[in-house]
């Protein structure tokens, strides 16, 4: 299993929500790449970084901020945030990214999804899956559409789509554990690679997503809990990779 550490780009900054609302804000870092260089050192192997802005407003806002980061470390990392276009998806992987997360976008438009596959490939673009109430949130999580879960993410793997990101919107930097039910459900569910986000606060929690690595938990993204010192990275990533 993989973790991956969490940068959430806000005005430029390294920041943290607490269940997406932008104004319960907490700011970690004025200096994003160093934040990314460290988390390397450590010895992370991959990276989560979402561009708020962009899932606020529907358009990318950091992509210098971004390539900033990639200009800063030797390990992969995907981007989330406000993709709806095809050529911002470009962008984003001319700046650096391995890898893109699409949320909003294919939810109001499969046929983007399509496209995307088509020009860029499958390993490039993973599904940012995102629930509350087991309907699917959209909009930077502020509006939650009549699409099920599941039913979506089936879709979504019919089209071509062998990952997604997992987030139950409720737990998302509330430091109170993943929702393992719904995640386990998911995977199973739509077949897809899970990677688990949302409310990982202890090494028990990464034991736990560890355990469901035969139905599909293929990793887990770790923000709040870090930057907080409730979890040495180091520490999760040996259970990881246990």
């Amino acid at each position: 299993m993989i973790i991956y550490p969490a940068i959430d780009l806000k005005d430029g900054q390294c920041v943290r929500l607490v269940q997406g609302r932008a104004d319960n804000k907490t700011v970690y870092s004025d200096t994003p790449a160093q934040v990314a260089h460290s988390f390397q050192e450590q010895g992370a192997e991959w990276l989560h970084i979402v561009d708020l802005d962009g899932a606020f407003s529907g358009a990318p806002r950091n992509t210098a901020v971004i390539k900033s980061i990639a200009d800063a470390i030797d390990i992969p990392f995907q981007v989330g945030g406000g993709l709806r276009r095809l050529e911002d998806v470009e962008n984003i992987l001319n700046a650096g990214a391995e890898r893109v997360i699409i949320g909003s976008g294919a939810v109001s438009s499969p046929d983007f999804v399509r496209k995307l596959i088509a020009n860029f490939g499958s390993d490039k673009i993973i599904l940012g899956l995102d629930a509350k109430d087991g309907m699917v949130a959209v909009e930077g999580w502020v509006q939650t559409s009549s699409l099920p879960v599941l039913d979506f993410g089936k879709q979504m793997k019919a089209l071509g789509i062998k990952k997604a990101v997992f987030t139950d919107v409720s737990r998302d930097g509330m430091l109170k554990g993943p929702n393992l039910i719904a995640i386990e459900a998911v995977a199973k569910g739509t077949g897809l690679e899970i990677i688990a986000s949302g409310g990982v606060s202890s090494l028990n929690d990464i034991r736990s997503l560890k355990k469901m690595e035969p139905v599909g938990v293929t990793g887990a993204i770790i923000g709040k809990a870090i930057y907080d010192k409730k979890i040495d990275l180091a520490e999760a990533l040996l259970i990881a990779r246990s």
